[in-house]
């Protein structure tokens, strides 16, 4: 991991992103149980090595196995090397366990290392006495048992390692997409090259054809086509002229660019999204700080059942006895796989999400997509196409052409990168129409926006504002463009409409199996849009059976969202992250659908880079697979400690059921691997 973190460190320079400077030794996992945890493939093999002559040298529970020997002096080699074994192997435990301990709240590493700790005192005990106190030497020790402890842990901790390697590809395959170095243009507009981590915001660079954009940034010079698909998952290549945006990581096309950078290193749109990634693994969810109470309950009822165990024993037993039992329940209970199954599988989930176009922001959001029941979605981008192609331009006044009203539709929108503003830059840049001059452009939120051309106010509205103004207009005909599935705006000036614009967009492909399956898995779905009621329903009767609410403002999306919540509803809301930011923040789950905005990191949960509503089902396919494996998780973790201890305990003894420490140890470990075995089949 070291290497590919130097050259994520080298691409990005990310220098506040602590965890690109981490190293196994440090990895921090599941809230704070595996600090300082030493490499575990390196303490695997060499406490592997160091437990072979244990295994072969030192009886299992008193009996001498097959393939066991001893001769004079093989007693003290097996101290010697369970010593080593002790402090060594089992350092990356007890550096846990002082941590845990220190902040007052005991629970996985400190159980381990109670385990680990007992069997070597009890064993050094009964060395001592076998050799100085009583020369029969009848005490048994748990040398074999402390080996074989210490080495399966180990062997688990490096499993789950790996897989908490393995989550972070996610992370090393965004950095790869940056190039190492940039052209840039100096003072004397000479090109130089320099690496990437030296390149500042407002410095000019030149990407040639077929190179690697090496930051967001504004063309200012040039005209190609860019893939952006390994950005944002759209397939189509995206021209880009002077004052177009580009994203580092993209792939230019034939052309040469000139670019201004404007964001680089952490201020970058990939950094953000890297961060995004390495944010939903750091994070710790509601299931977490539940482990965390099973655990520290797990403890104290360990720490007191062994207790008593004794106490019971040595009055039945005696000290030997009495010891091995209490032995026996803290070796048992640790609960080590239940701190890993709930930071497995959501470190697997985030991967799997990460590589697959989901940006799981806030990991809760996994856990609260199980209950969600109604999907509220903007129409514009989520379930249409969002490239509106302008069907008519009509001039409503004698004294207007329909070329003049195209060519204040588009001085207006020259500096909106909204999709209608889009569709009518394209229509006037095909008929050749040249653009004018305009001052003071205001938007206006859910109405459209003013400006000044020549000295004369315009503004462009919907039929809407036009009712509510009482500003005359065909309403007959807007309802007959606006059923055919078209948005109308209109251009007025001094009270009067004088001309509209009908554009068309295009449903999604897979939108309306996207609504179908929505309905399979009983959830509701809304359509919610500030276009006009006509055209929504038109949209909405392609789409199958949906609600529609239209006419809407970015704070009447809000509204709505608190309105489902407030009748009892889990609500997800999909939007673009712009105008549905208020909605997006408000919702149970808040989806950004087509990444690249500030607004969008800020107010989402989750975030689809690709603009495909299908990745809507992904996440929650993915989010229901995801708590079914946590649940699994949780039981193979903790569940078999409500029989184990017991036994451990000895109250079947009677019986003649004895839960040995061996068996207790192999019991627990193996439930440690199955966890984490578990957890990596998790799939999309």
């Amino acid at each position: 991991m070291g290497n590919d973190e130097k050259s994520m460190n080298m691409k990005m320079d990310m220098g506040s992103m602590d965890h690109d400077h981490m190293d196994m030794d440090e990895m921090d996992m599941g809230g704070g149980h595996m600090m300082h945890m030493g490499n575990f493939k390196q303490k695997f093999w060499l406490s592997l090595i160091v437990a072979i002559p244990i295994f072969i040298l030192s009886p299992f529970m008193g009996i001498n196995l097959p393939f066991q020997f001893t001769f004079t002096g093989s007693d003290w080699i097996v101290l010697v090397l369970a010593t080593f074994l002790f402090f060594y192997g089992g350092q990356p435990f007890l550096s846990g366990a002082k941590g845990e301990l220190q902040d007052k709240s005991p629970a996985m590493m400190t159980l381990i290392s109670m385990g680990i700790s007992v069997a070597y005192i009890y064993s050094l005990y009964a060395f001592i006495a076998n050799h100085f106190i009583n020369q029969n030497g009848h005490v048994m020790d748990f040398f074999w048992e402390l080996a074989s402890l210490i080495v399966i842990m180990l062997l688990g901790h490096w499993i789950e390692m790996n897989a908490v390697m393995n989550a972070g590809n996610a992370l090393e395959k965004m950095a790869a997409l940056l190039p190492s170095m940039a052209h840039v243009i100096d003072d004397n507009g000479k090109l130089q090259d320099i690496e990437l981590n030296k390149l500042s915001e407002g410095q000019k660079v030149v990407v040639q054809a077929g190179e690697k954009v090496p930051a967001d940034g504004d063309v200012v010079a040039g005209s190609s086509s860019v893939n952006e698909s390994l950005v944002t998952g759209e397939a189509k290549a995206v021209t880009k002229t002077t004052g177009d945006q580009v994203i580092g990581g993209s792939v230019n096309g034939n052309g040469n660019l000139t670019v201004k950078v404007t964001g680089t290193g952490e201020t970058g749109y990939l950094a953000q999204v890297m961060k995004l990634v390495n944010q939903a693994q750091q994070e710790q969810s509601k299931a977490e700080g539940m482990a965390e109470k099973v655990a520290k309950y797990l403890f104290y009822a360990a720490l007191s059942v062994g207790i008593i165990a004794f106490f019971v024993w040595l009055g039945i037993g005696g000290p030997d006895t009495a010891l091995e039992r209490m032995v026996t329940v803290l070796v048992i209970a640790c609960p080590h796989a239940l701190g890993v199954a709930i930071p497995l599988v959501v470190a697997r989930s985030t991967s799997i999400a990460a590589t697959n176009g989901l940006l799981i922001r806030d990991r809760h959001a996994i856990e609260t997509a199980k209950h969600v029941d109604t999907v509220l979605m903007d129409k514009t981008g989520t379930l249409t196409e969002g490239v509106f192609k302008v069907d008519q331009v009509k001039a409503l006044q004698t004294d207007t052409s329909a070329k003049q009203v195209l060519q204040l539709f588009a001085s207006l929108e020259s500096n909106s990168s909204h999709p209608l503003a889009t569709g009518i830059l394209t229509a006037a840049k095909e008929q050749q129409i040249e653009l004018t001059e305009v001052s003071d452009v205001e938007a206006v939120q859910g109405v459209g926006l003013n400006g000044k051309v020549a000295g004369q106010s315009y503004s462009i509205v919907t039929a809407d504002y036009l009712e509510k103004q009482q500003i005359e207009f065909d309403q007959g005909e807007f309802k007959q463009l606006a059923s055919a599935g078209n948005s109308v705006s209109y251009l007025i000036s001094d009270g009067r409409a004088l001309g509209l614009i009908a554009q068309g967009d295009q449903i999604k492909p897979a939108a309306k199996a996207f609504i179908a399956q929505l309905h399979q898995m009983g959830i509701q779905p809304v359509m919610l849009t500030g276009d006009n009621e006509p055209a929504a329903k038109q949209v909405a009767a392609q789409l199958g059976e949906l609600t529609v609410e239209a006419n809407l403002k970015p704070e009447d999306k809000e509204k709505i969202v608190r309105e489902y919540q407030a009748n009892g509803h889990q609500v997800m809301m999909v939007g673009d992250g712009i105008n549905d930011a208020p909605s997006l923040a408000r919702a149970n789950i808040g989806v950004a659908i087509g990444a690249g905005t500030d607004v969008a990191i800020d107010s989402a949960d989750v975030i689809l880079v690709k603009s495909n509503p299908k990745d809507i089902l992904n996440f929650l396919n993915l989010a229901r697979a995801t708590n079914r494996k946590m649940v699994q998780n949780l039981w193979w973790g903790a569940g078999y400690n409500i029989i184990a201890i017991p036994l451990a305990a000895g109250v079947l003894a009677g019986i003649g059921i004895v839960l040995s420490p061996a068996v207790g140890a192999l019991i627990m470990s193996l439930s440690t691997i199955i966890v984490a075995m578990n957890a990596m089949t998790l799939k999309m």
